[in-house]
C-alpha cells in the first residue's frame, strides 16, 4: 500500500509540474528554449517532487538544487530542455530513435545529479540513475512519436504538446513506480 501511494504522489506531483511549468515554460524546437526556460522548468517540477520526498530525506532542498543542477548542465551542453521542447523532424522512426537518444542522456543526467543526494539514504540509490535513463528514454521516445503523428493528422502544434504530456506521464509513472522500490528502504 505505501508503494502505490508513494507511486501516485509522486506522479501527480511530476505531471502536475510539468503542466504548471507551461504556464511559464514556451514549448519548442531546441533553439527556442533557453538554459533559463529549461532551469525555471526543472524548479517548477522539482518543488513537488521534494515536497513528496520530505518526510524521506532529511533536506528536500537539496533534491531541488540537484535538479536545478541536472536541468543546467542539460540544457547547457547542448541536449536540450528535453520535458519541454520538441524534435524538428516528422520522421516518425527518427523521433523516436532521437527521443529515445535524447532521453537516455538527459534522464542519465538528471539520475545522477539527484543519486548525489540520495545516496545516503538507500544502497539502492545507484539505481536511480538507470530508473531515469530508462524512464527518460522511454518517455521521451513514446511522447516524441505520439506528438509526430498528432501534429501530422491535425497541423496543428497542440499535437506536439500533448506528445510532451504523454512524455512526462510516462516518466512520472515510471520512476515513481520504480522510485517507490528505492525509497522503501527509507523507511
Amino acid at each position: 500500500m505505501q508503494s502505490e501511494k508513494f507511486t501516485l504522489q509522486w506522479a501527480i506531483a511530476t505531471f502536475g509540474g510539468f503542466l504548471l511549468s507551461l504556464l511559464l515554460i514556451e514549448i519548442g524546437e531546441k533553439s527556442d528554449i533557453n538554459v533559463l526556460q529549461g532551469t525555471v522548468g526543472g524548479l517548477i517540477v522539482a518543488l513537488p517532487q521534494a515536497f513528496v520526498l520530505r518526510t524521506r530525506l532529511k533536506n528536500p532542498w537539496l533534491w531541488v538544487w540537484s535538479s536545478l543542477a541536472g536541468w543546467v548542465f542539460v540544457t547547457t551542453a547542448g541536449i536540450g530542455a528535453v520535458g519541454w521542447m520538441v524534435l524538428s523532424t516528422q520522421v516518425l522512426v527518427l523521433r523516436v530513435f532521437y527521443g529515445v537518444l535524447l532521453g537516455t542522456i538527459a534522464g542519465f543526467s538528471m539520475g545522477l545529479a539527484h543519486w548525489f543526494v540520495i545516496q545516503q539514504y538507500s544502497p539502492l540509490a545507484v539505481q536511480w540513475v538507470s530508473i531515469s535513463a530508462v524512464s527518460w528514454a522511454l518517455g521521451v521516445g513514446i511522447g516524441s512519436a505520439v506528438g509526430g503523428i498528432l501534429y501530422q493528422l491535425t497541423q496543428l502544434f497542440l499535437g506536439e504538446v500533448v506528445g510532451l504530456a504523454v512524455t512526462w506521464f510516462v516518466v512520472a509513472v515510471f520512476t515513481g513506480i520504480y522510485g517507490a522500490k528505492i525509497f522503501r528502504c527509507w523507511d
